[in-house]
C-alpha cells in the first residue's frame, strides 16, 4: 500500500516536471495563455504529488484490512490484586509487555475507511492498534484508583488519523475514521486473540484456551 502511494507521488511529480518544462518553453515564446495553463497544471501535479507523498508517510504503521484479521495475541497473567501483565505478540514477530492495573484488559484502535476514488490508488480500509490499558469493572474504582494506559502505535512524523481530523482536503478520499475498543476480564491466566474487522475490534480466547 505504501509503495503504491510512493509510485503515484513520483508519477505526479514527473508529470509536474514535464509541464514545468513546457511552461518555461512557452514562456520563452511569449505565449501568455499557454504559459498560465501549463504552469497551473504543473502546480496541480506537484500538489497531488505532495498529497500522496504525505499520505504515504502518514500511513506508516497502518495495516490494510479486507476481512477479519489477527491484530495481536495477548497473554494475560495476574500479578496481584487488580494488577496484571499483558504480553502482546504482534504479527510482525515483535513482543511488548505492559504492567497494568484493573479487572480487565482494554485495547483500542484507529480504523480508517477510504472512498472508492482512493481504492483506485490501492488504499483500502486500514487500522492501527493505538492503546492498551487496565479497565476497572466498577465505575467508582475507575474514578478513584490508579489508571494505567500505554501506547501500542508506532512513532512516526505524521499520523494519518490526526491529518484527517485537521485537514478537510482529505475529505474526498476518506469515507470515515473512527475509534474502536474492546475489553475482557484479566482475573486469571489467559491467552486471547485481538481481532479487527471493518466493524471494529473484538477479543476471543485462543483455541488453546478454548480447548482447556
Amino acid at each position: 500500500m505504501q509503495s503504491n502511494l510512493l509510485i503515484v507521488a513520483i508519477l505526479f511529480a514527473f508529470i509536474g516536471l514535464i509541464f514545468l518544462i513546457i511552461t518555461i518553453v512557452v514562456l520563452k515564446k511569449r505565449k501568455l495563455l499557454g504559459t498560465v495553463m501549463s504552469f497551473v497544471i504543473a502546480l496541480l501535479m506537484f500538489s497531488l504529488s505532495a498529497l500522496f507523498g504525505t499520505i504515504s508517510i502518514a500511513i506508516q504503521g497502518y495495516h490494510a484490512l479486507t476481512r477479519e484479521e489477527l491484530a495481536a495475541i495477548v497473554k494475560v497473567e495476574p500479578t496481584g490484586e487488580q494488577k496484571f501483565t499483558a504480553r502482546f505478540f504482534m504479527p510482525d514477530g515483535s513482543e511488548k509487555v505492559f504492567f497494568l492495573a484493573g479487572d480487565q484488559l482494554y485495547v483500542d484502535a484507529h480504523i480508517i475507511k477510504w472512498k472508492p476514488l482512493a481504492n483506485i490508488f490501492g488504499l483500502h480500509t486500514s487500522y492501527e492498534l493505538d492503546r492498551v490499558g487496565g479497565r476497572y469493572a466498577i465505575l467508582n474504582d475507575e474514578i478513584t484508583k490508579v489508571r494505567t494506559v500505554h501506547s501500542l502505535s508506532k512513532e512516526k512524523p505524521l499520523d494519518l488519523y490526526d491529518l484527517r481530523r485537521r485537514f478537510a482536503i482529505l475529505n474526498p478520499l476518506l469515507d470515515a475514521e473512527y475509534g474502536s475498543a474492546t475489553f475482557t476480564d484479566s482475573n486469571g491466566i489467559g491467552e486471547f486473540m485481538v481481532m479487527v474487522s471493518t466493524t471494529g475490534l473484538l477479543i476471543r480466547k485462543t483455541e488453546k484456551e478454548t480447548g482447556q
